[in-house]
């Protein structure tokens, strides 16, 4: 009976730490609302409509910047929907513990563009590509709302697009600064002499104990 039990444990445990977390546990981080949460760094102009974050540059593709969350985090899923513009090199982000107060990139970058234009959509970046995600752009839905997933735990890196893994990169020496906690910053720029647009909704996280 003992060995029984024991075995009964055992099975529960191994079952327990490889079933999937499912959606328990995550928090919106966007209200559908307004931006309040947020704050905004550079010229990128940035409002919510209708359930949906939108961000561009009103016209003047020489505008960029971020929208950054008040709130800091270490180790994360965070999980949402994007949709960008199909104009050529126009590019969106996900800039992961990044320095409050800080406009520019100061840690990993997620990816969102377009893979023919050579902006990697689900590349994870830093001053270099350490993984170019879906680099043929075929999993990527132009035109049309796009599920991205973002695994974060200490140096590692998973990014998952419409349910499909495109990265997974373990950084072996992380710069000083990379692991610590910090803001989540959605990026947008222009490019070209083109004004583009990227949209977000159903912005949610989920913090992963340590």
């Amino acid at each position: 009976m003992i060995r029984y039990c024991a075995l009964v444990v055992l099975v529960l445990a191994c079952v327990g730490a490889e079933a999937p977390k499912g959606e328990e546990g995550y928090r919106a981080l966007f209200n559908g609302k307004d931006l309040g949460g947020f704050r905004t760094t550079g010229s990128a102009v940035w409002k919510a409509e209708d359930g949906v974050i939108v961000g561009g540059q009103d016209g003047d593709p020489k505008r960029g910047g971020s929208l950054v969350t008040e709130a800091k985090f270490k180790d994360f899923e965070l999980s949402l929907e994007f949709m960008i513009d199909e104009h050529g090199k126009y590019n969106s982000g996900v800039y992961l513990r990044q320095v409050p107060g800080k406009g520019g990139r100061s840690g990993y970058q997620v990816n969102i563009g377009r893979g023919a234009a050579g902006e990697f959509c689900g590349g994870i970046y830093t001053t270099q590509w350490l993984a170019k995600g879906d680099e043929k752009d075929e999993v990527r839905k132009p035109r049309e709302w796009n599920s991205l997933r973002i695994y974060a735990k200490g140096g590692h890196l998973v990014v998952h697009l419409n349910g499909v893994k495109v990265s997974d990169y373990t950084d072996e020496k992380p710069a000083a600064g990379w692991l610590d906690a910090g803001v989540i910053a959605f990026q947008t720029y222009g490019a070209e002499g083109h004004a583009g647009w990227v949209k977000f909704r159903n912005v949610r996280v989920r913090e992963i104990a340590g």
